[in-house]
């Protein structure tokens, strides 16, 4: 069968390439037309955007970027039309992926949606409107089952595809010696994906680690989208060691990670690495989302626990300062036991390995009723 993914985010293509092993295995003939990343195109995917190319953040850089994204819109309508898939499958990336969805309901295309749009973050009448484009949702956050019941609206809870990753993640035996990092401990910088939330809060970051240089080594993971010469260039940046797409290996080898919000904080956590999440904003971007979001917490960490497991320094909370108070206490017990011990509780709510199996399955034969 001929299948068509879009997704827009660098973990966006890391599911989506999952997913796709997962759907060869049941279908070997299987040709794949995406609008993806590096992943999916060493899956064997014919591309048809990138992500780089889509990598817009925020209500105020959407706005000014809405001709662009009009046009991928219209592209994405017209080879969706011209390919003519057999399974239509979107992977979060909401914004774009709900558009396309509603035209495709439309057209007589059956929708398959991994990964469940946010909408029980802010208007959550959304949930009407998914539920008329969407034919086949799948949810990985456990709480999102009740969500949708609430609208009448059967989901399928697959588990969470992080742990897929990390279950099929070979750790590097060799990783301190291939990078020749040394001895001390390591302190993990993980500041995103994306240009405008890493030219916001690495400056932070770099400047907040720099009385750790000491005794501790600092190694950032660089986004596989970004050439490594671009992050040499932030002030602050000497001694710091670079990293490019073995955030999984350097993760194992941490002590601690400063952590910038999104799908690596929930990562940070399944692999036991005591973390400070972070995130700043522009003040539009921030007081726009404030009126519209209403969320008890930013990470996935603490709103998959529904309770405080890591500490969230947002907007003007991240400050130099309260990084460094957060981290000293990474180091210290009981803080970082009670740390770990809690992940542990999230691991289990979190699910056991297969999600990419099971939606696999879900879209190769599509369940009946």
């Amino acid at each position: 069968m001929k299948y068509y993914i879009i997704c827009g985010e660098v973990s966006g293509d890391l599911h989506g390439a999952n997913l796709m092993k997962s759907i060869k295995r049941l279908d070997p003939k299987a040709e794949f037309r995406v609008w993806g990343g590096d992943k999916m195109h060493a899956e064997g995917a014919v591309m048809v955007s990138h992500i780089k190319a889509r990598a817009f953040m925020g209500f105020v850089e959407v706005l000014s970027n809405l001709f662009k994204i009009f046009q991928f819109i219209s592209l994405a309508k017209k080879d969706i039309s011209q390919y003519n898939p057999d399974r239509l499958i979107f992977i979060d990336y909401p914004g774009f992926n709900l558009r396309i969805a509603e035209w495709a309901k439309k057209q007589g295309f059956t929708t398959h949606y991994y990964i469940s749009p946010k909408v029980w973050a802010w208007n959550t009448k959304r949930a009407l409107k998914l539920k008329k484009s969407v034919d086949f949702l799948y949810a990985i956050l456990p709480f999102e089952v009740d969500f949708y019941k609430q609208f009448d609206y059967k989901v399928y809870y697959v588990g969470n595809p992080l742990m897929d990753a990390i279950e099929g993640h070979i750790t590097n035996l060799n990783f301190l010696e291939k990078y020749q990092l040394g001895a001390k401990p390591i302190i993990a910088l993980l500041p995103g994906s994306r240009k405008q939330e890493i030219e916001t809060i690495l400056p932070l970051m770099l400047e907040a680690i720099e009385p750790y240089k000491t005794n501790y080594t600092i190694v950032l993971a660089a986004a596989p989208n970004f050439d490594t010469a671009y992050f040499k260039t932030f002030s602050h940046f000497s001694d710091i060691h670079l990293i490019a797409d073995d955030t999984y290996n350097l993760l194992k080898h941490s002590m601690a990670a400063l952590v910038t919000s999104g799908t690596a904080t929930l990562e940070t956590a399944l692999l036991n690495v005591p973390q400070v999440v972070c995130y700043k904003t522009s003040f539009l971007n921030y007081t726009i989302a404030k009126l519209v979001i209403k969320l008890k917490f930013i990470s996935l960490v603490n709103l998959i626990a529904d309770t405080k497991i890591v500490s969230e320094r947002i907007q003007n909370e991240l400050t130099v300062s309260n990084i460094r108070n957060d981290l000293d206490k990474l180091f210290a017990e009981p803080d970082r036991a009670n740390m770990i011990n809690a992940y542990a509780k999230l691991s289990k709510l979190v699910g056991h390995a297969g999600a990419s199996d099971r939606v696999a399955e879900f879209i190769v034969n599509e369940p009946k009723g």
